[in-house]
């Protein structure tokens, strides 16, 4: 047991960290500008805005916390639940990567950014207005792509993590640690009954333990000889 357990827990706590650190590097990707949008009001003449990633991507916030509640379950589960939650992370990882590689490898959704300036959701202050007008023109979408950059590196962490936590959960070492206190403990009263016998405690610890004080101890010459 010592020679595989171990490096087995050693290995799904390195993924639980994984999940934990992508959920970190995605949320801060999140925060950043993915997007610059050029329009023109015929009021208000020229107008530039950028859009963070949580507002493009709106599953971003979610995944965060899921790839969070992920990496606490990595630590708290027990090798089946490590299995699973490798699984749902790894999913979740790869669902959450489709907005920022489709800003990076294609052209940006225009109505889509429409939407999101005329509906005042282009950045997360309660207090925002509307950016665009309903009949602003378009005049130049511009990828920033840092953010999108950075929203993979984190969406890669954690696929990496619920991907190596699904393949090598480890094993589960308490469960067996259980079977040697038992041992340990019976041991330690066999000890005590030999050294103070009519101790109450001893007794009543002896009977908790499914050992018969009156039987004869291990290393105890056979009591009536």
């Amino acid at each position: 047991m010592s020679t595989t357990t171990a490096p087995d827990r050693r290995n799904s706590r390195i993924a639980a960290l994984l999940l934990g650190l992508g959920a970190l590097v995605l949320w801060g990707a999140s925060r950043m500008s993915w997007l610059r949008v050029e329009a023109f009001d015929d009021k208000s003449g020229a107008l530039s805005h950028d859009i963070v990633g949580a507002t493009w991507s709106t599953e971003a916030t979610a995944v965060t916390l899921l790839l969070l509640a992920a990496c606490v379950a990595g630590f708290a589960l027990r090798r089946i639940g490590r299995r699973v939650v490798g699984i749902v992370g790894a999913l979740a990882a790869v669902g959450a990567s489709w907005a920022p590689l489709n800003l990076l490898a294609g052209e940006p959704d225009a109505e889509r950014a429409r939407t999101i300036l005329t509906s005042a959701q282009s950045s997360q202050r309660a207090s925002d207005t509307a950016v665009l007008s309903e009949w602003a023109e378009l005049v130049d979408l511009q990828v920033l792509s840092s953010g999108p950059v950075v929203a993979m590196i984190g969406c890669a962490l954690a696929l990496f993590g619920g991907v190596m936590l699904a393949v090598k959960p480890g094993q589960d070492s308490a469960q067996l640690n259980k079977y040697e206190r038992k041992r340990n403990r019976e041991a330690r009263i066999v000890d005590d009954l030999k050294s103070t016998p009519d101790s109450g405690r001893v007794m009543w610890d002896a009977l908790d333990a499914d050992i018969d004080p009156t039987d004869d101890l291990p290393g105890e010459k056979p009591r009536g000889n």
